[in-house]
């Protein structure tokens, strides 16, 4: 396992199950985008590397994980957010990225975990997503399964937040193939109280731990890939600089 600590941020490079497990402390929020398994509906379409079912290209490193059945994904994925249950405080939030093939099971497993599921928030990419054949409709929406641990308290800072969020993806801006927007990463972090401590125990390339920072909250990510986790720190540490010096970011 390698660690490093970078300004508010601390990352981890490993297996998020065995790193969690590990993980002390309170989290006032968990927010990731976790491998889909997603992308096809046959065995073979599964099995196919991510840069195939969702880029068509092998312009980004590939990241691991994506390859389970839907039972054997929710298992996993029940493994990790009950570690996961266990670190966030009560009244904290969890929020989880899907498509909308692994939807209905997020919303099991989301539960199966300890997490209060409170609803769902669209992700709209836009038409400048990539085109089906005209008879579809366009797969422009991911969803975000959003809930808490326990009963959530009425905020006392904002709220509430738009129900759906509209951010396009600019590819020359993207550091990892299924890399979130920072302005949409923005946009979820605005009901965590200020200077919470989030948790991401999928990183990527730290568009979440940029969020983070961008708006004054502390940071805890794990990465499996090393190449993302090299990514990810070289993409903080610019953001932990940038914060020293007073730059404003956009």
């Amino acid at each position: 396992m390698q660690k490093a600590v970078i300004g508010a941020a601390t990352i981890y490079c490993g297996d998020s199950l065995e790193i969690l497990r590990e993980l002390t402390g309170e989290f006032d929020a968990v927010i990731t985008d976790p491998p889909y398994s997603s992308g096809g509906m046959t065995r073979s379409d599964r099995q196919g590397k991510p840069s195939g079912k969702y880029v068509g290209n092998n312009n980004y490193h590939e990241f691991f994980g994506d390859n389970r059945d839907v039972r054997s994904w929710a298992f996993w994925m029940t493994q990790w957010m009950s570690q996961v249950n266990r670190l966030v405080k009560s009244g904290g939030y969890a929020m989880v990225f899907t498509d909308w093939r692994q939807l209905p099971t997020l919303t099991d497993v989301f539960q199966a975990g300890g997490f209060v599921w409170r609803g769902l928030i669209p992700w709209d990419k836009t038409l400048s997503t990539r085109a089906p054949h005209t008879g579809y409709f366009r797969h422009q929406c991911e969803y975000v399964v959003w809930g808490s641990n326990g009963p959530l308290p009425k905020s006392l800072h904002g709220g509430p937040w738009p129900g759906m969020v509209t951010r396009r993806v600019i590819p020359s801006q993207k550091l990892h193939m299924t890399g979130k927007p920072i302005e949409l990463m923005e946009s979820l972090v605005a009901p965590v109280p200020p200077g919470g401590h989030i948790l991401d125990p999928f990183m990527g390339s730290a568009s979440t731990g940029v969020a983070a920072l961008r708006k004054g909250y502390k940071f805890t990510g794990i990465e499996m890939s090393q190449q993302y986790f090299d990514i990810s720190c070289e993409r903080l540490e610019k953001e932990n600089a940038d914060i020293r010096a007073g730059v404003l970011c956009d």
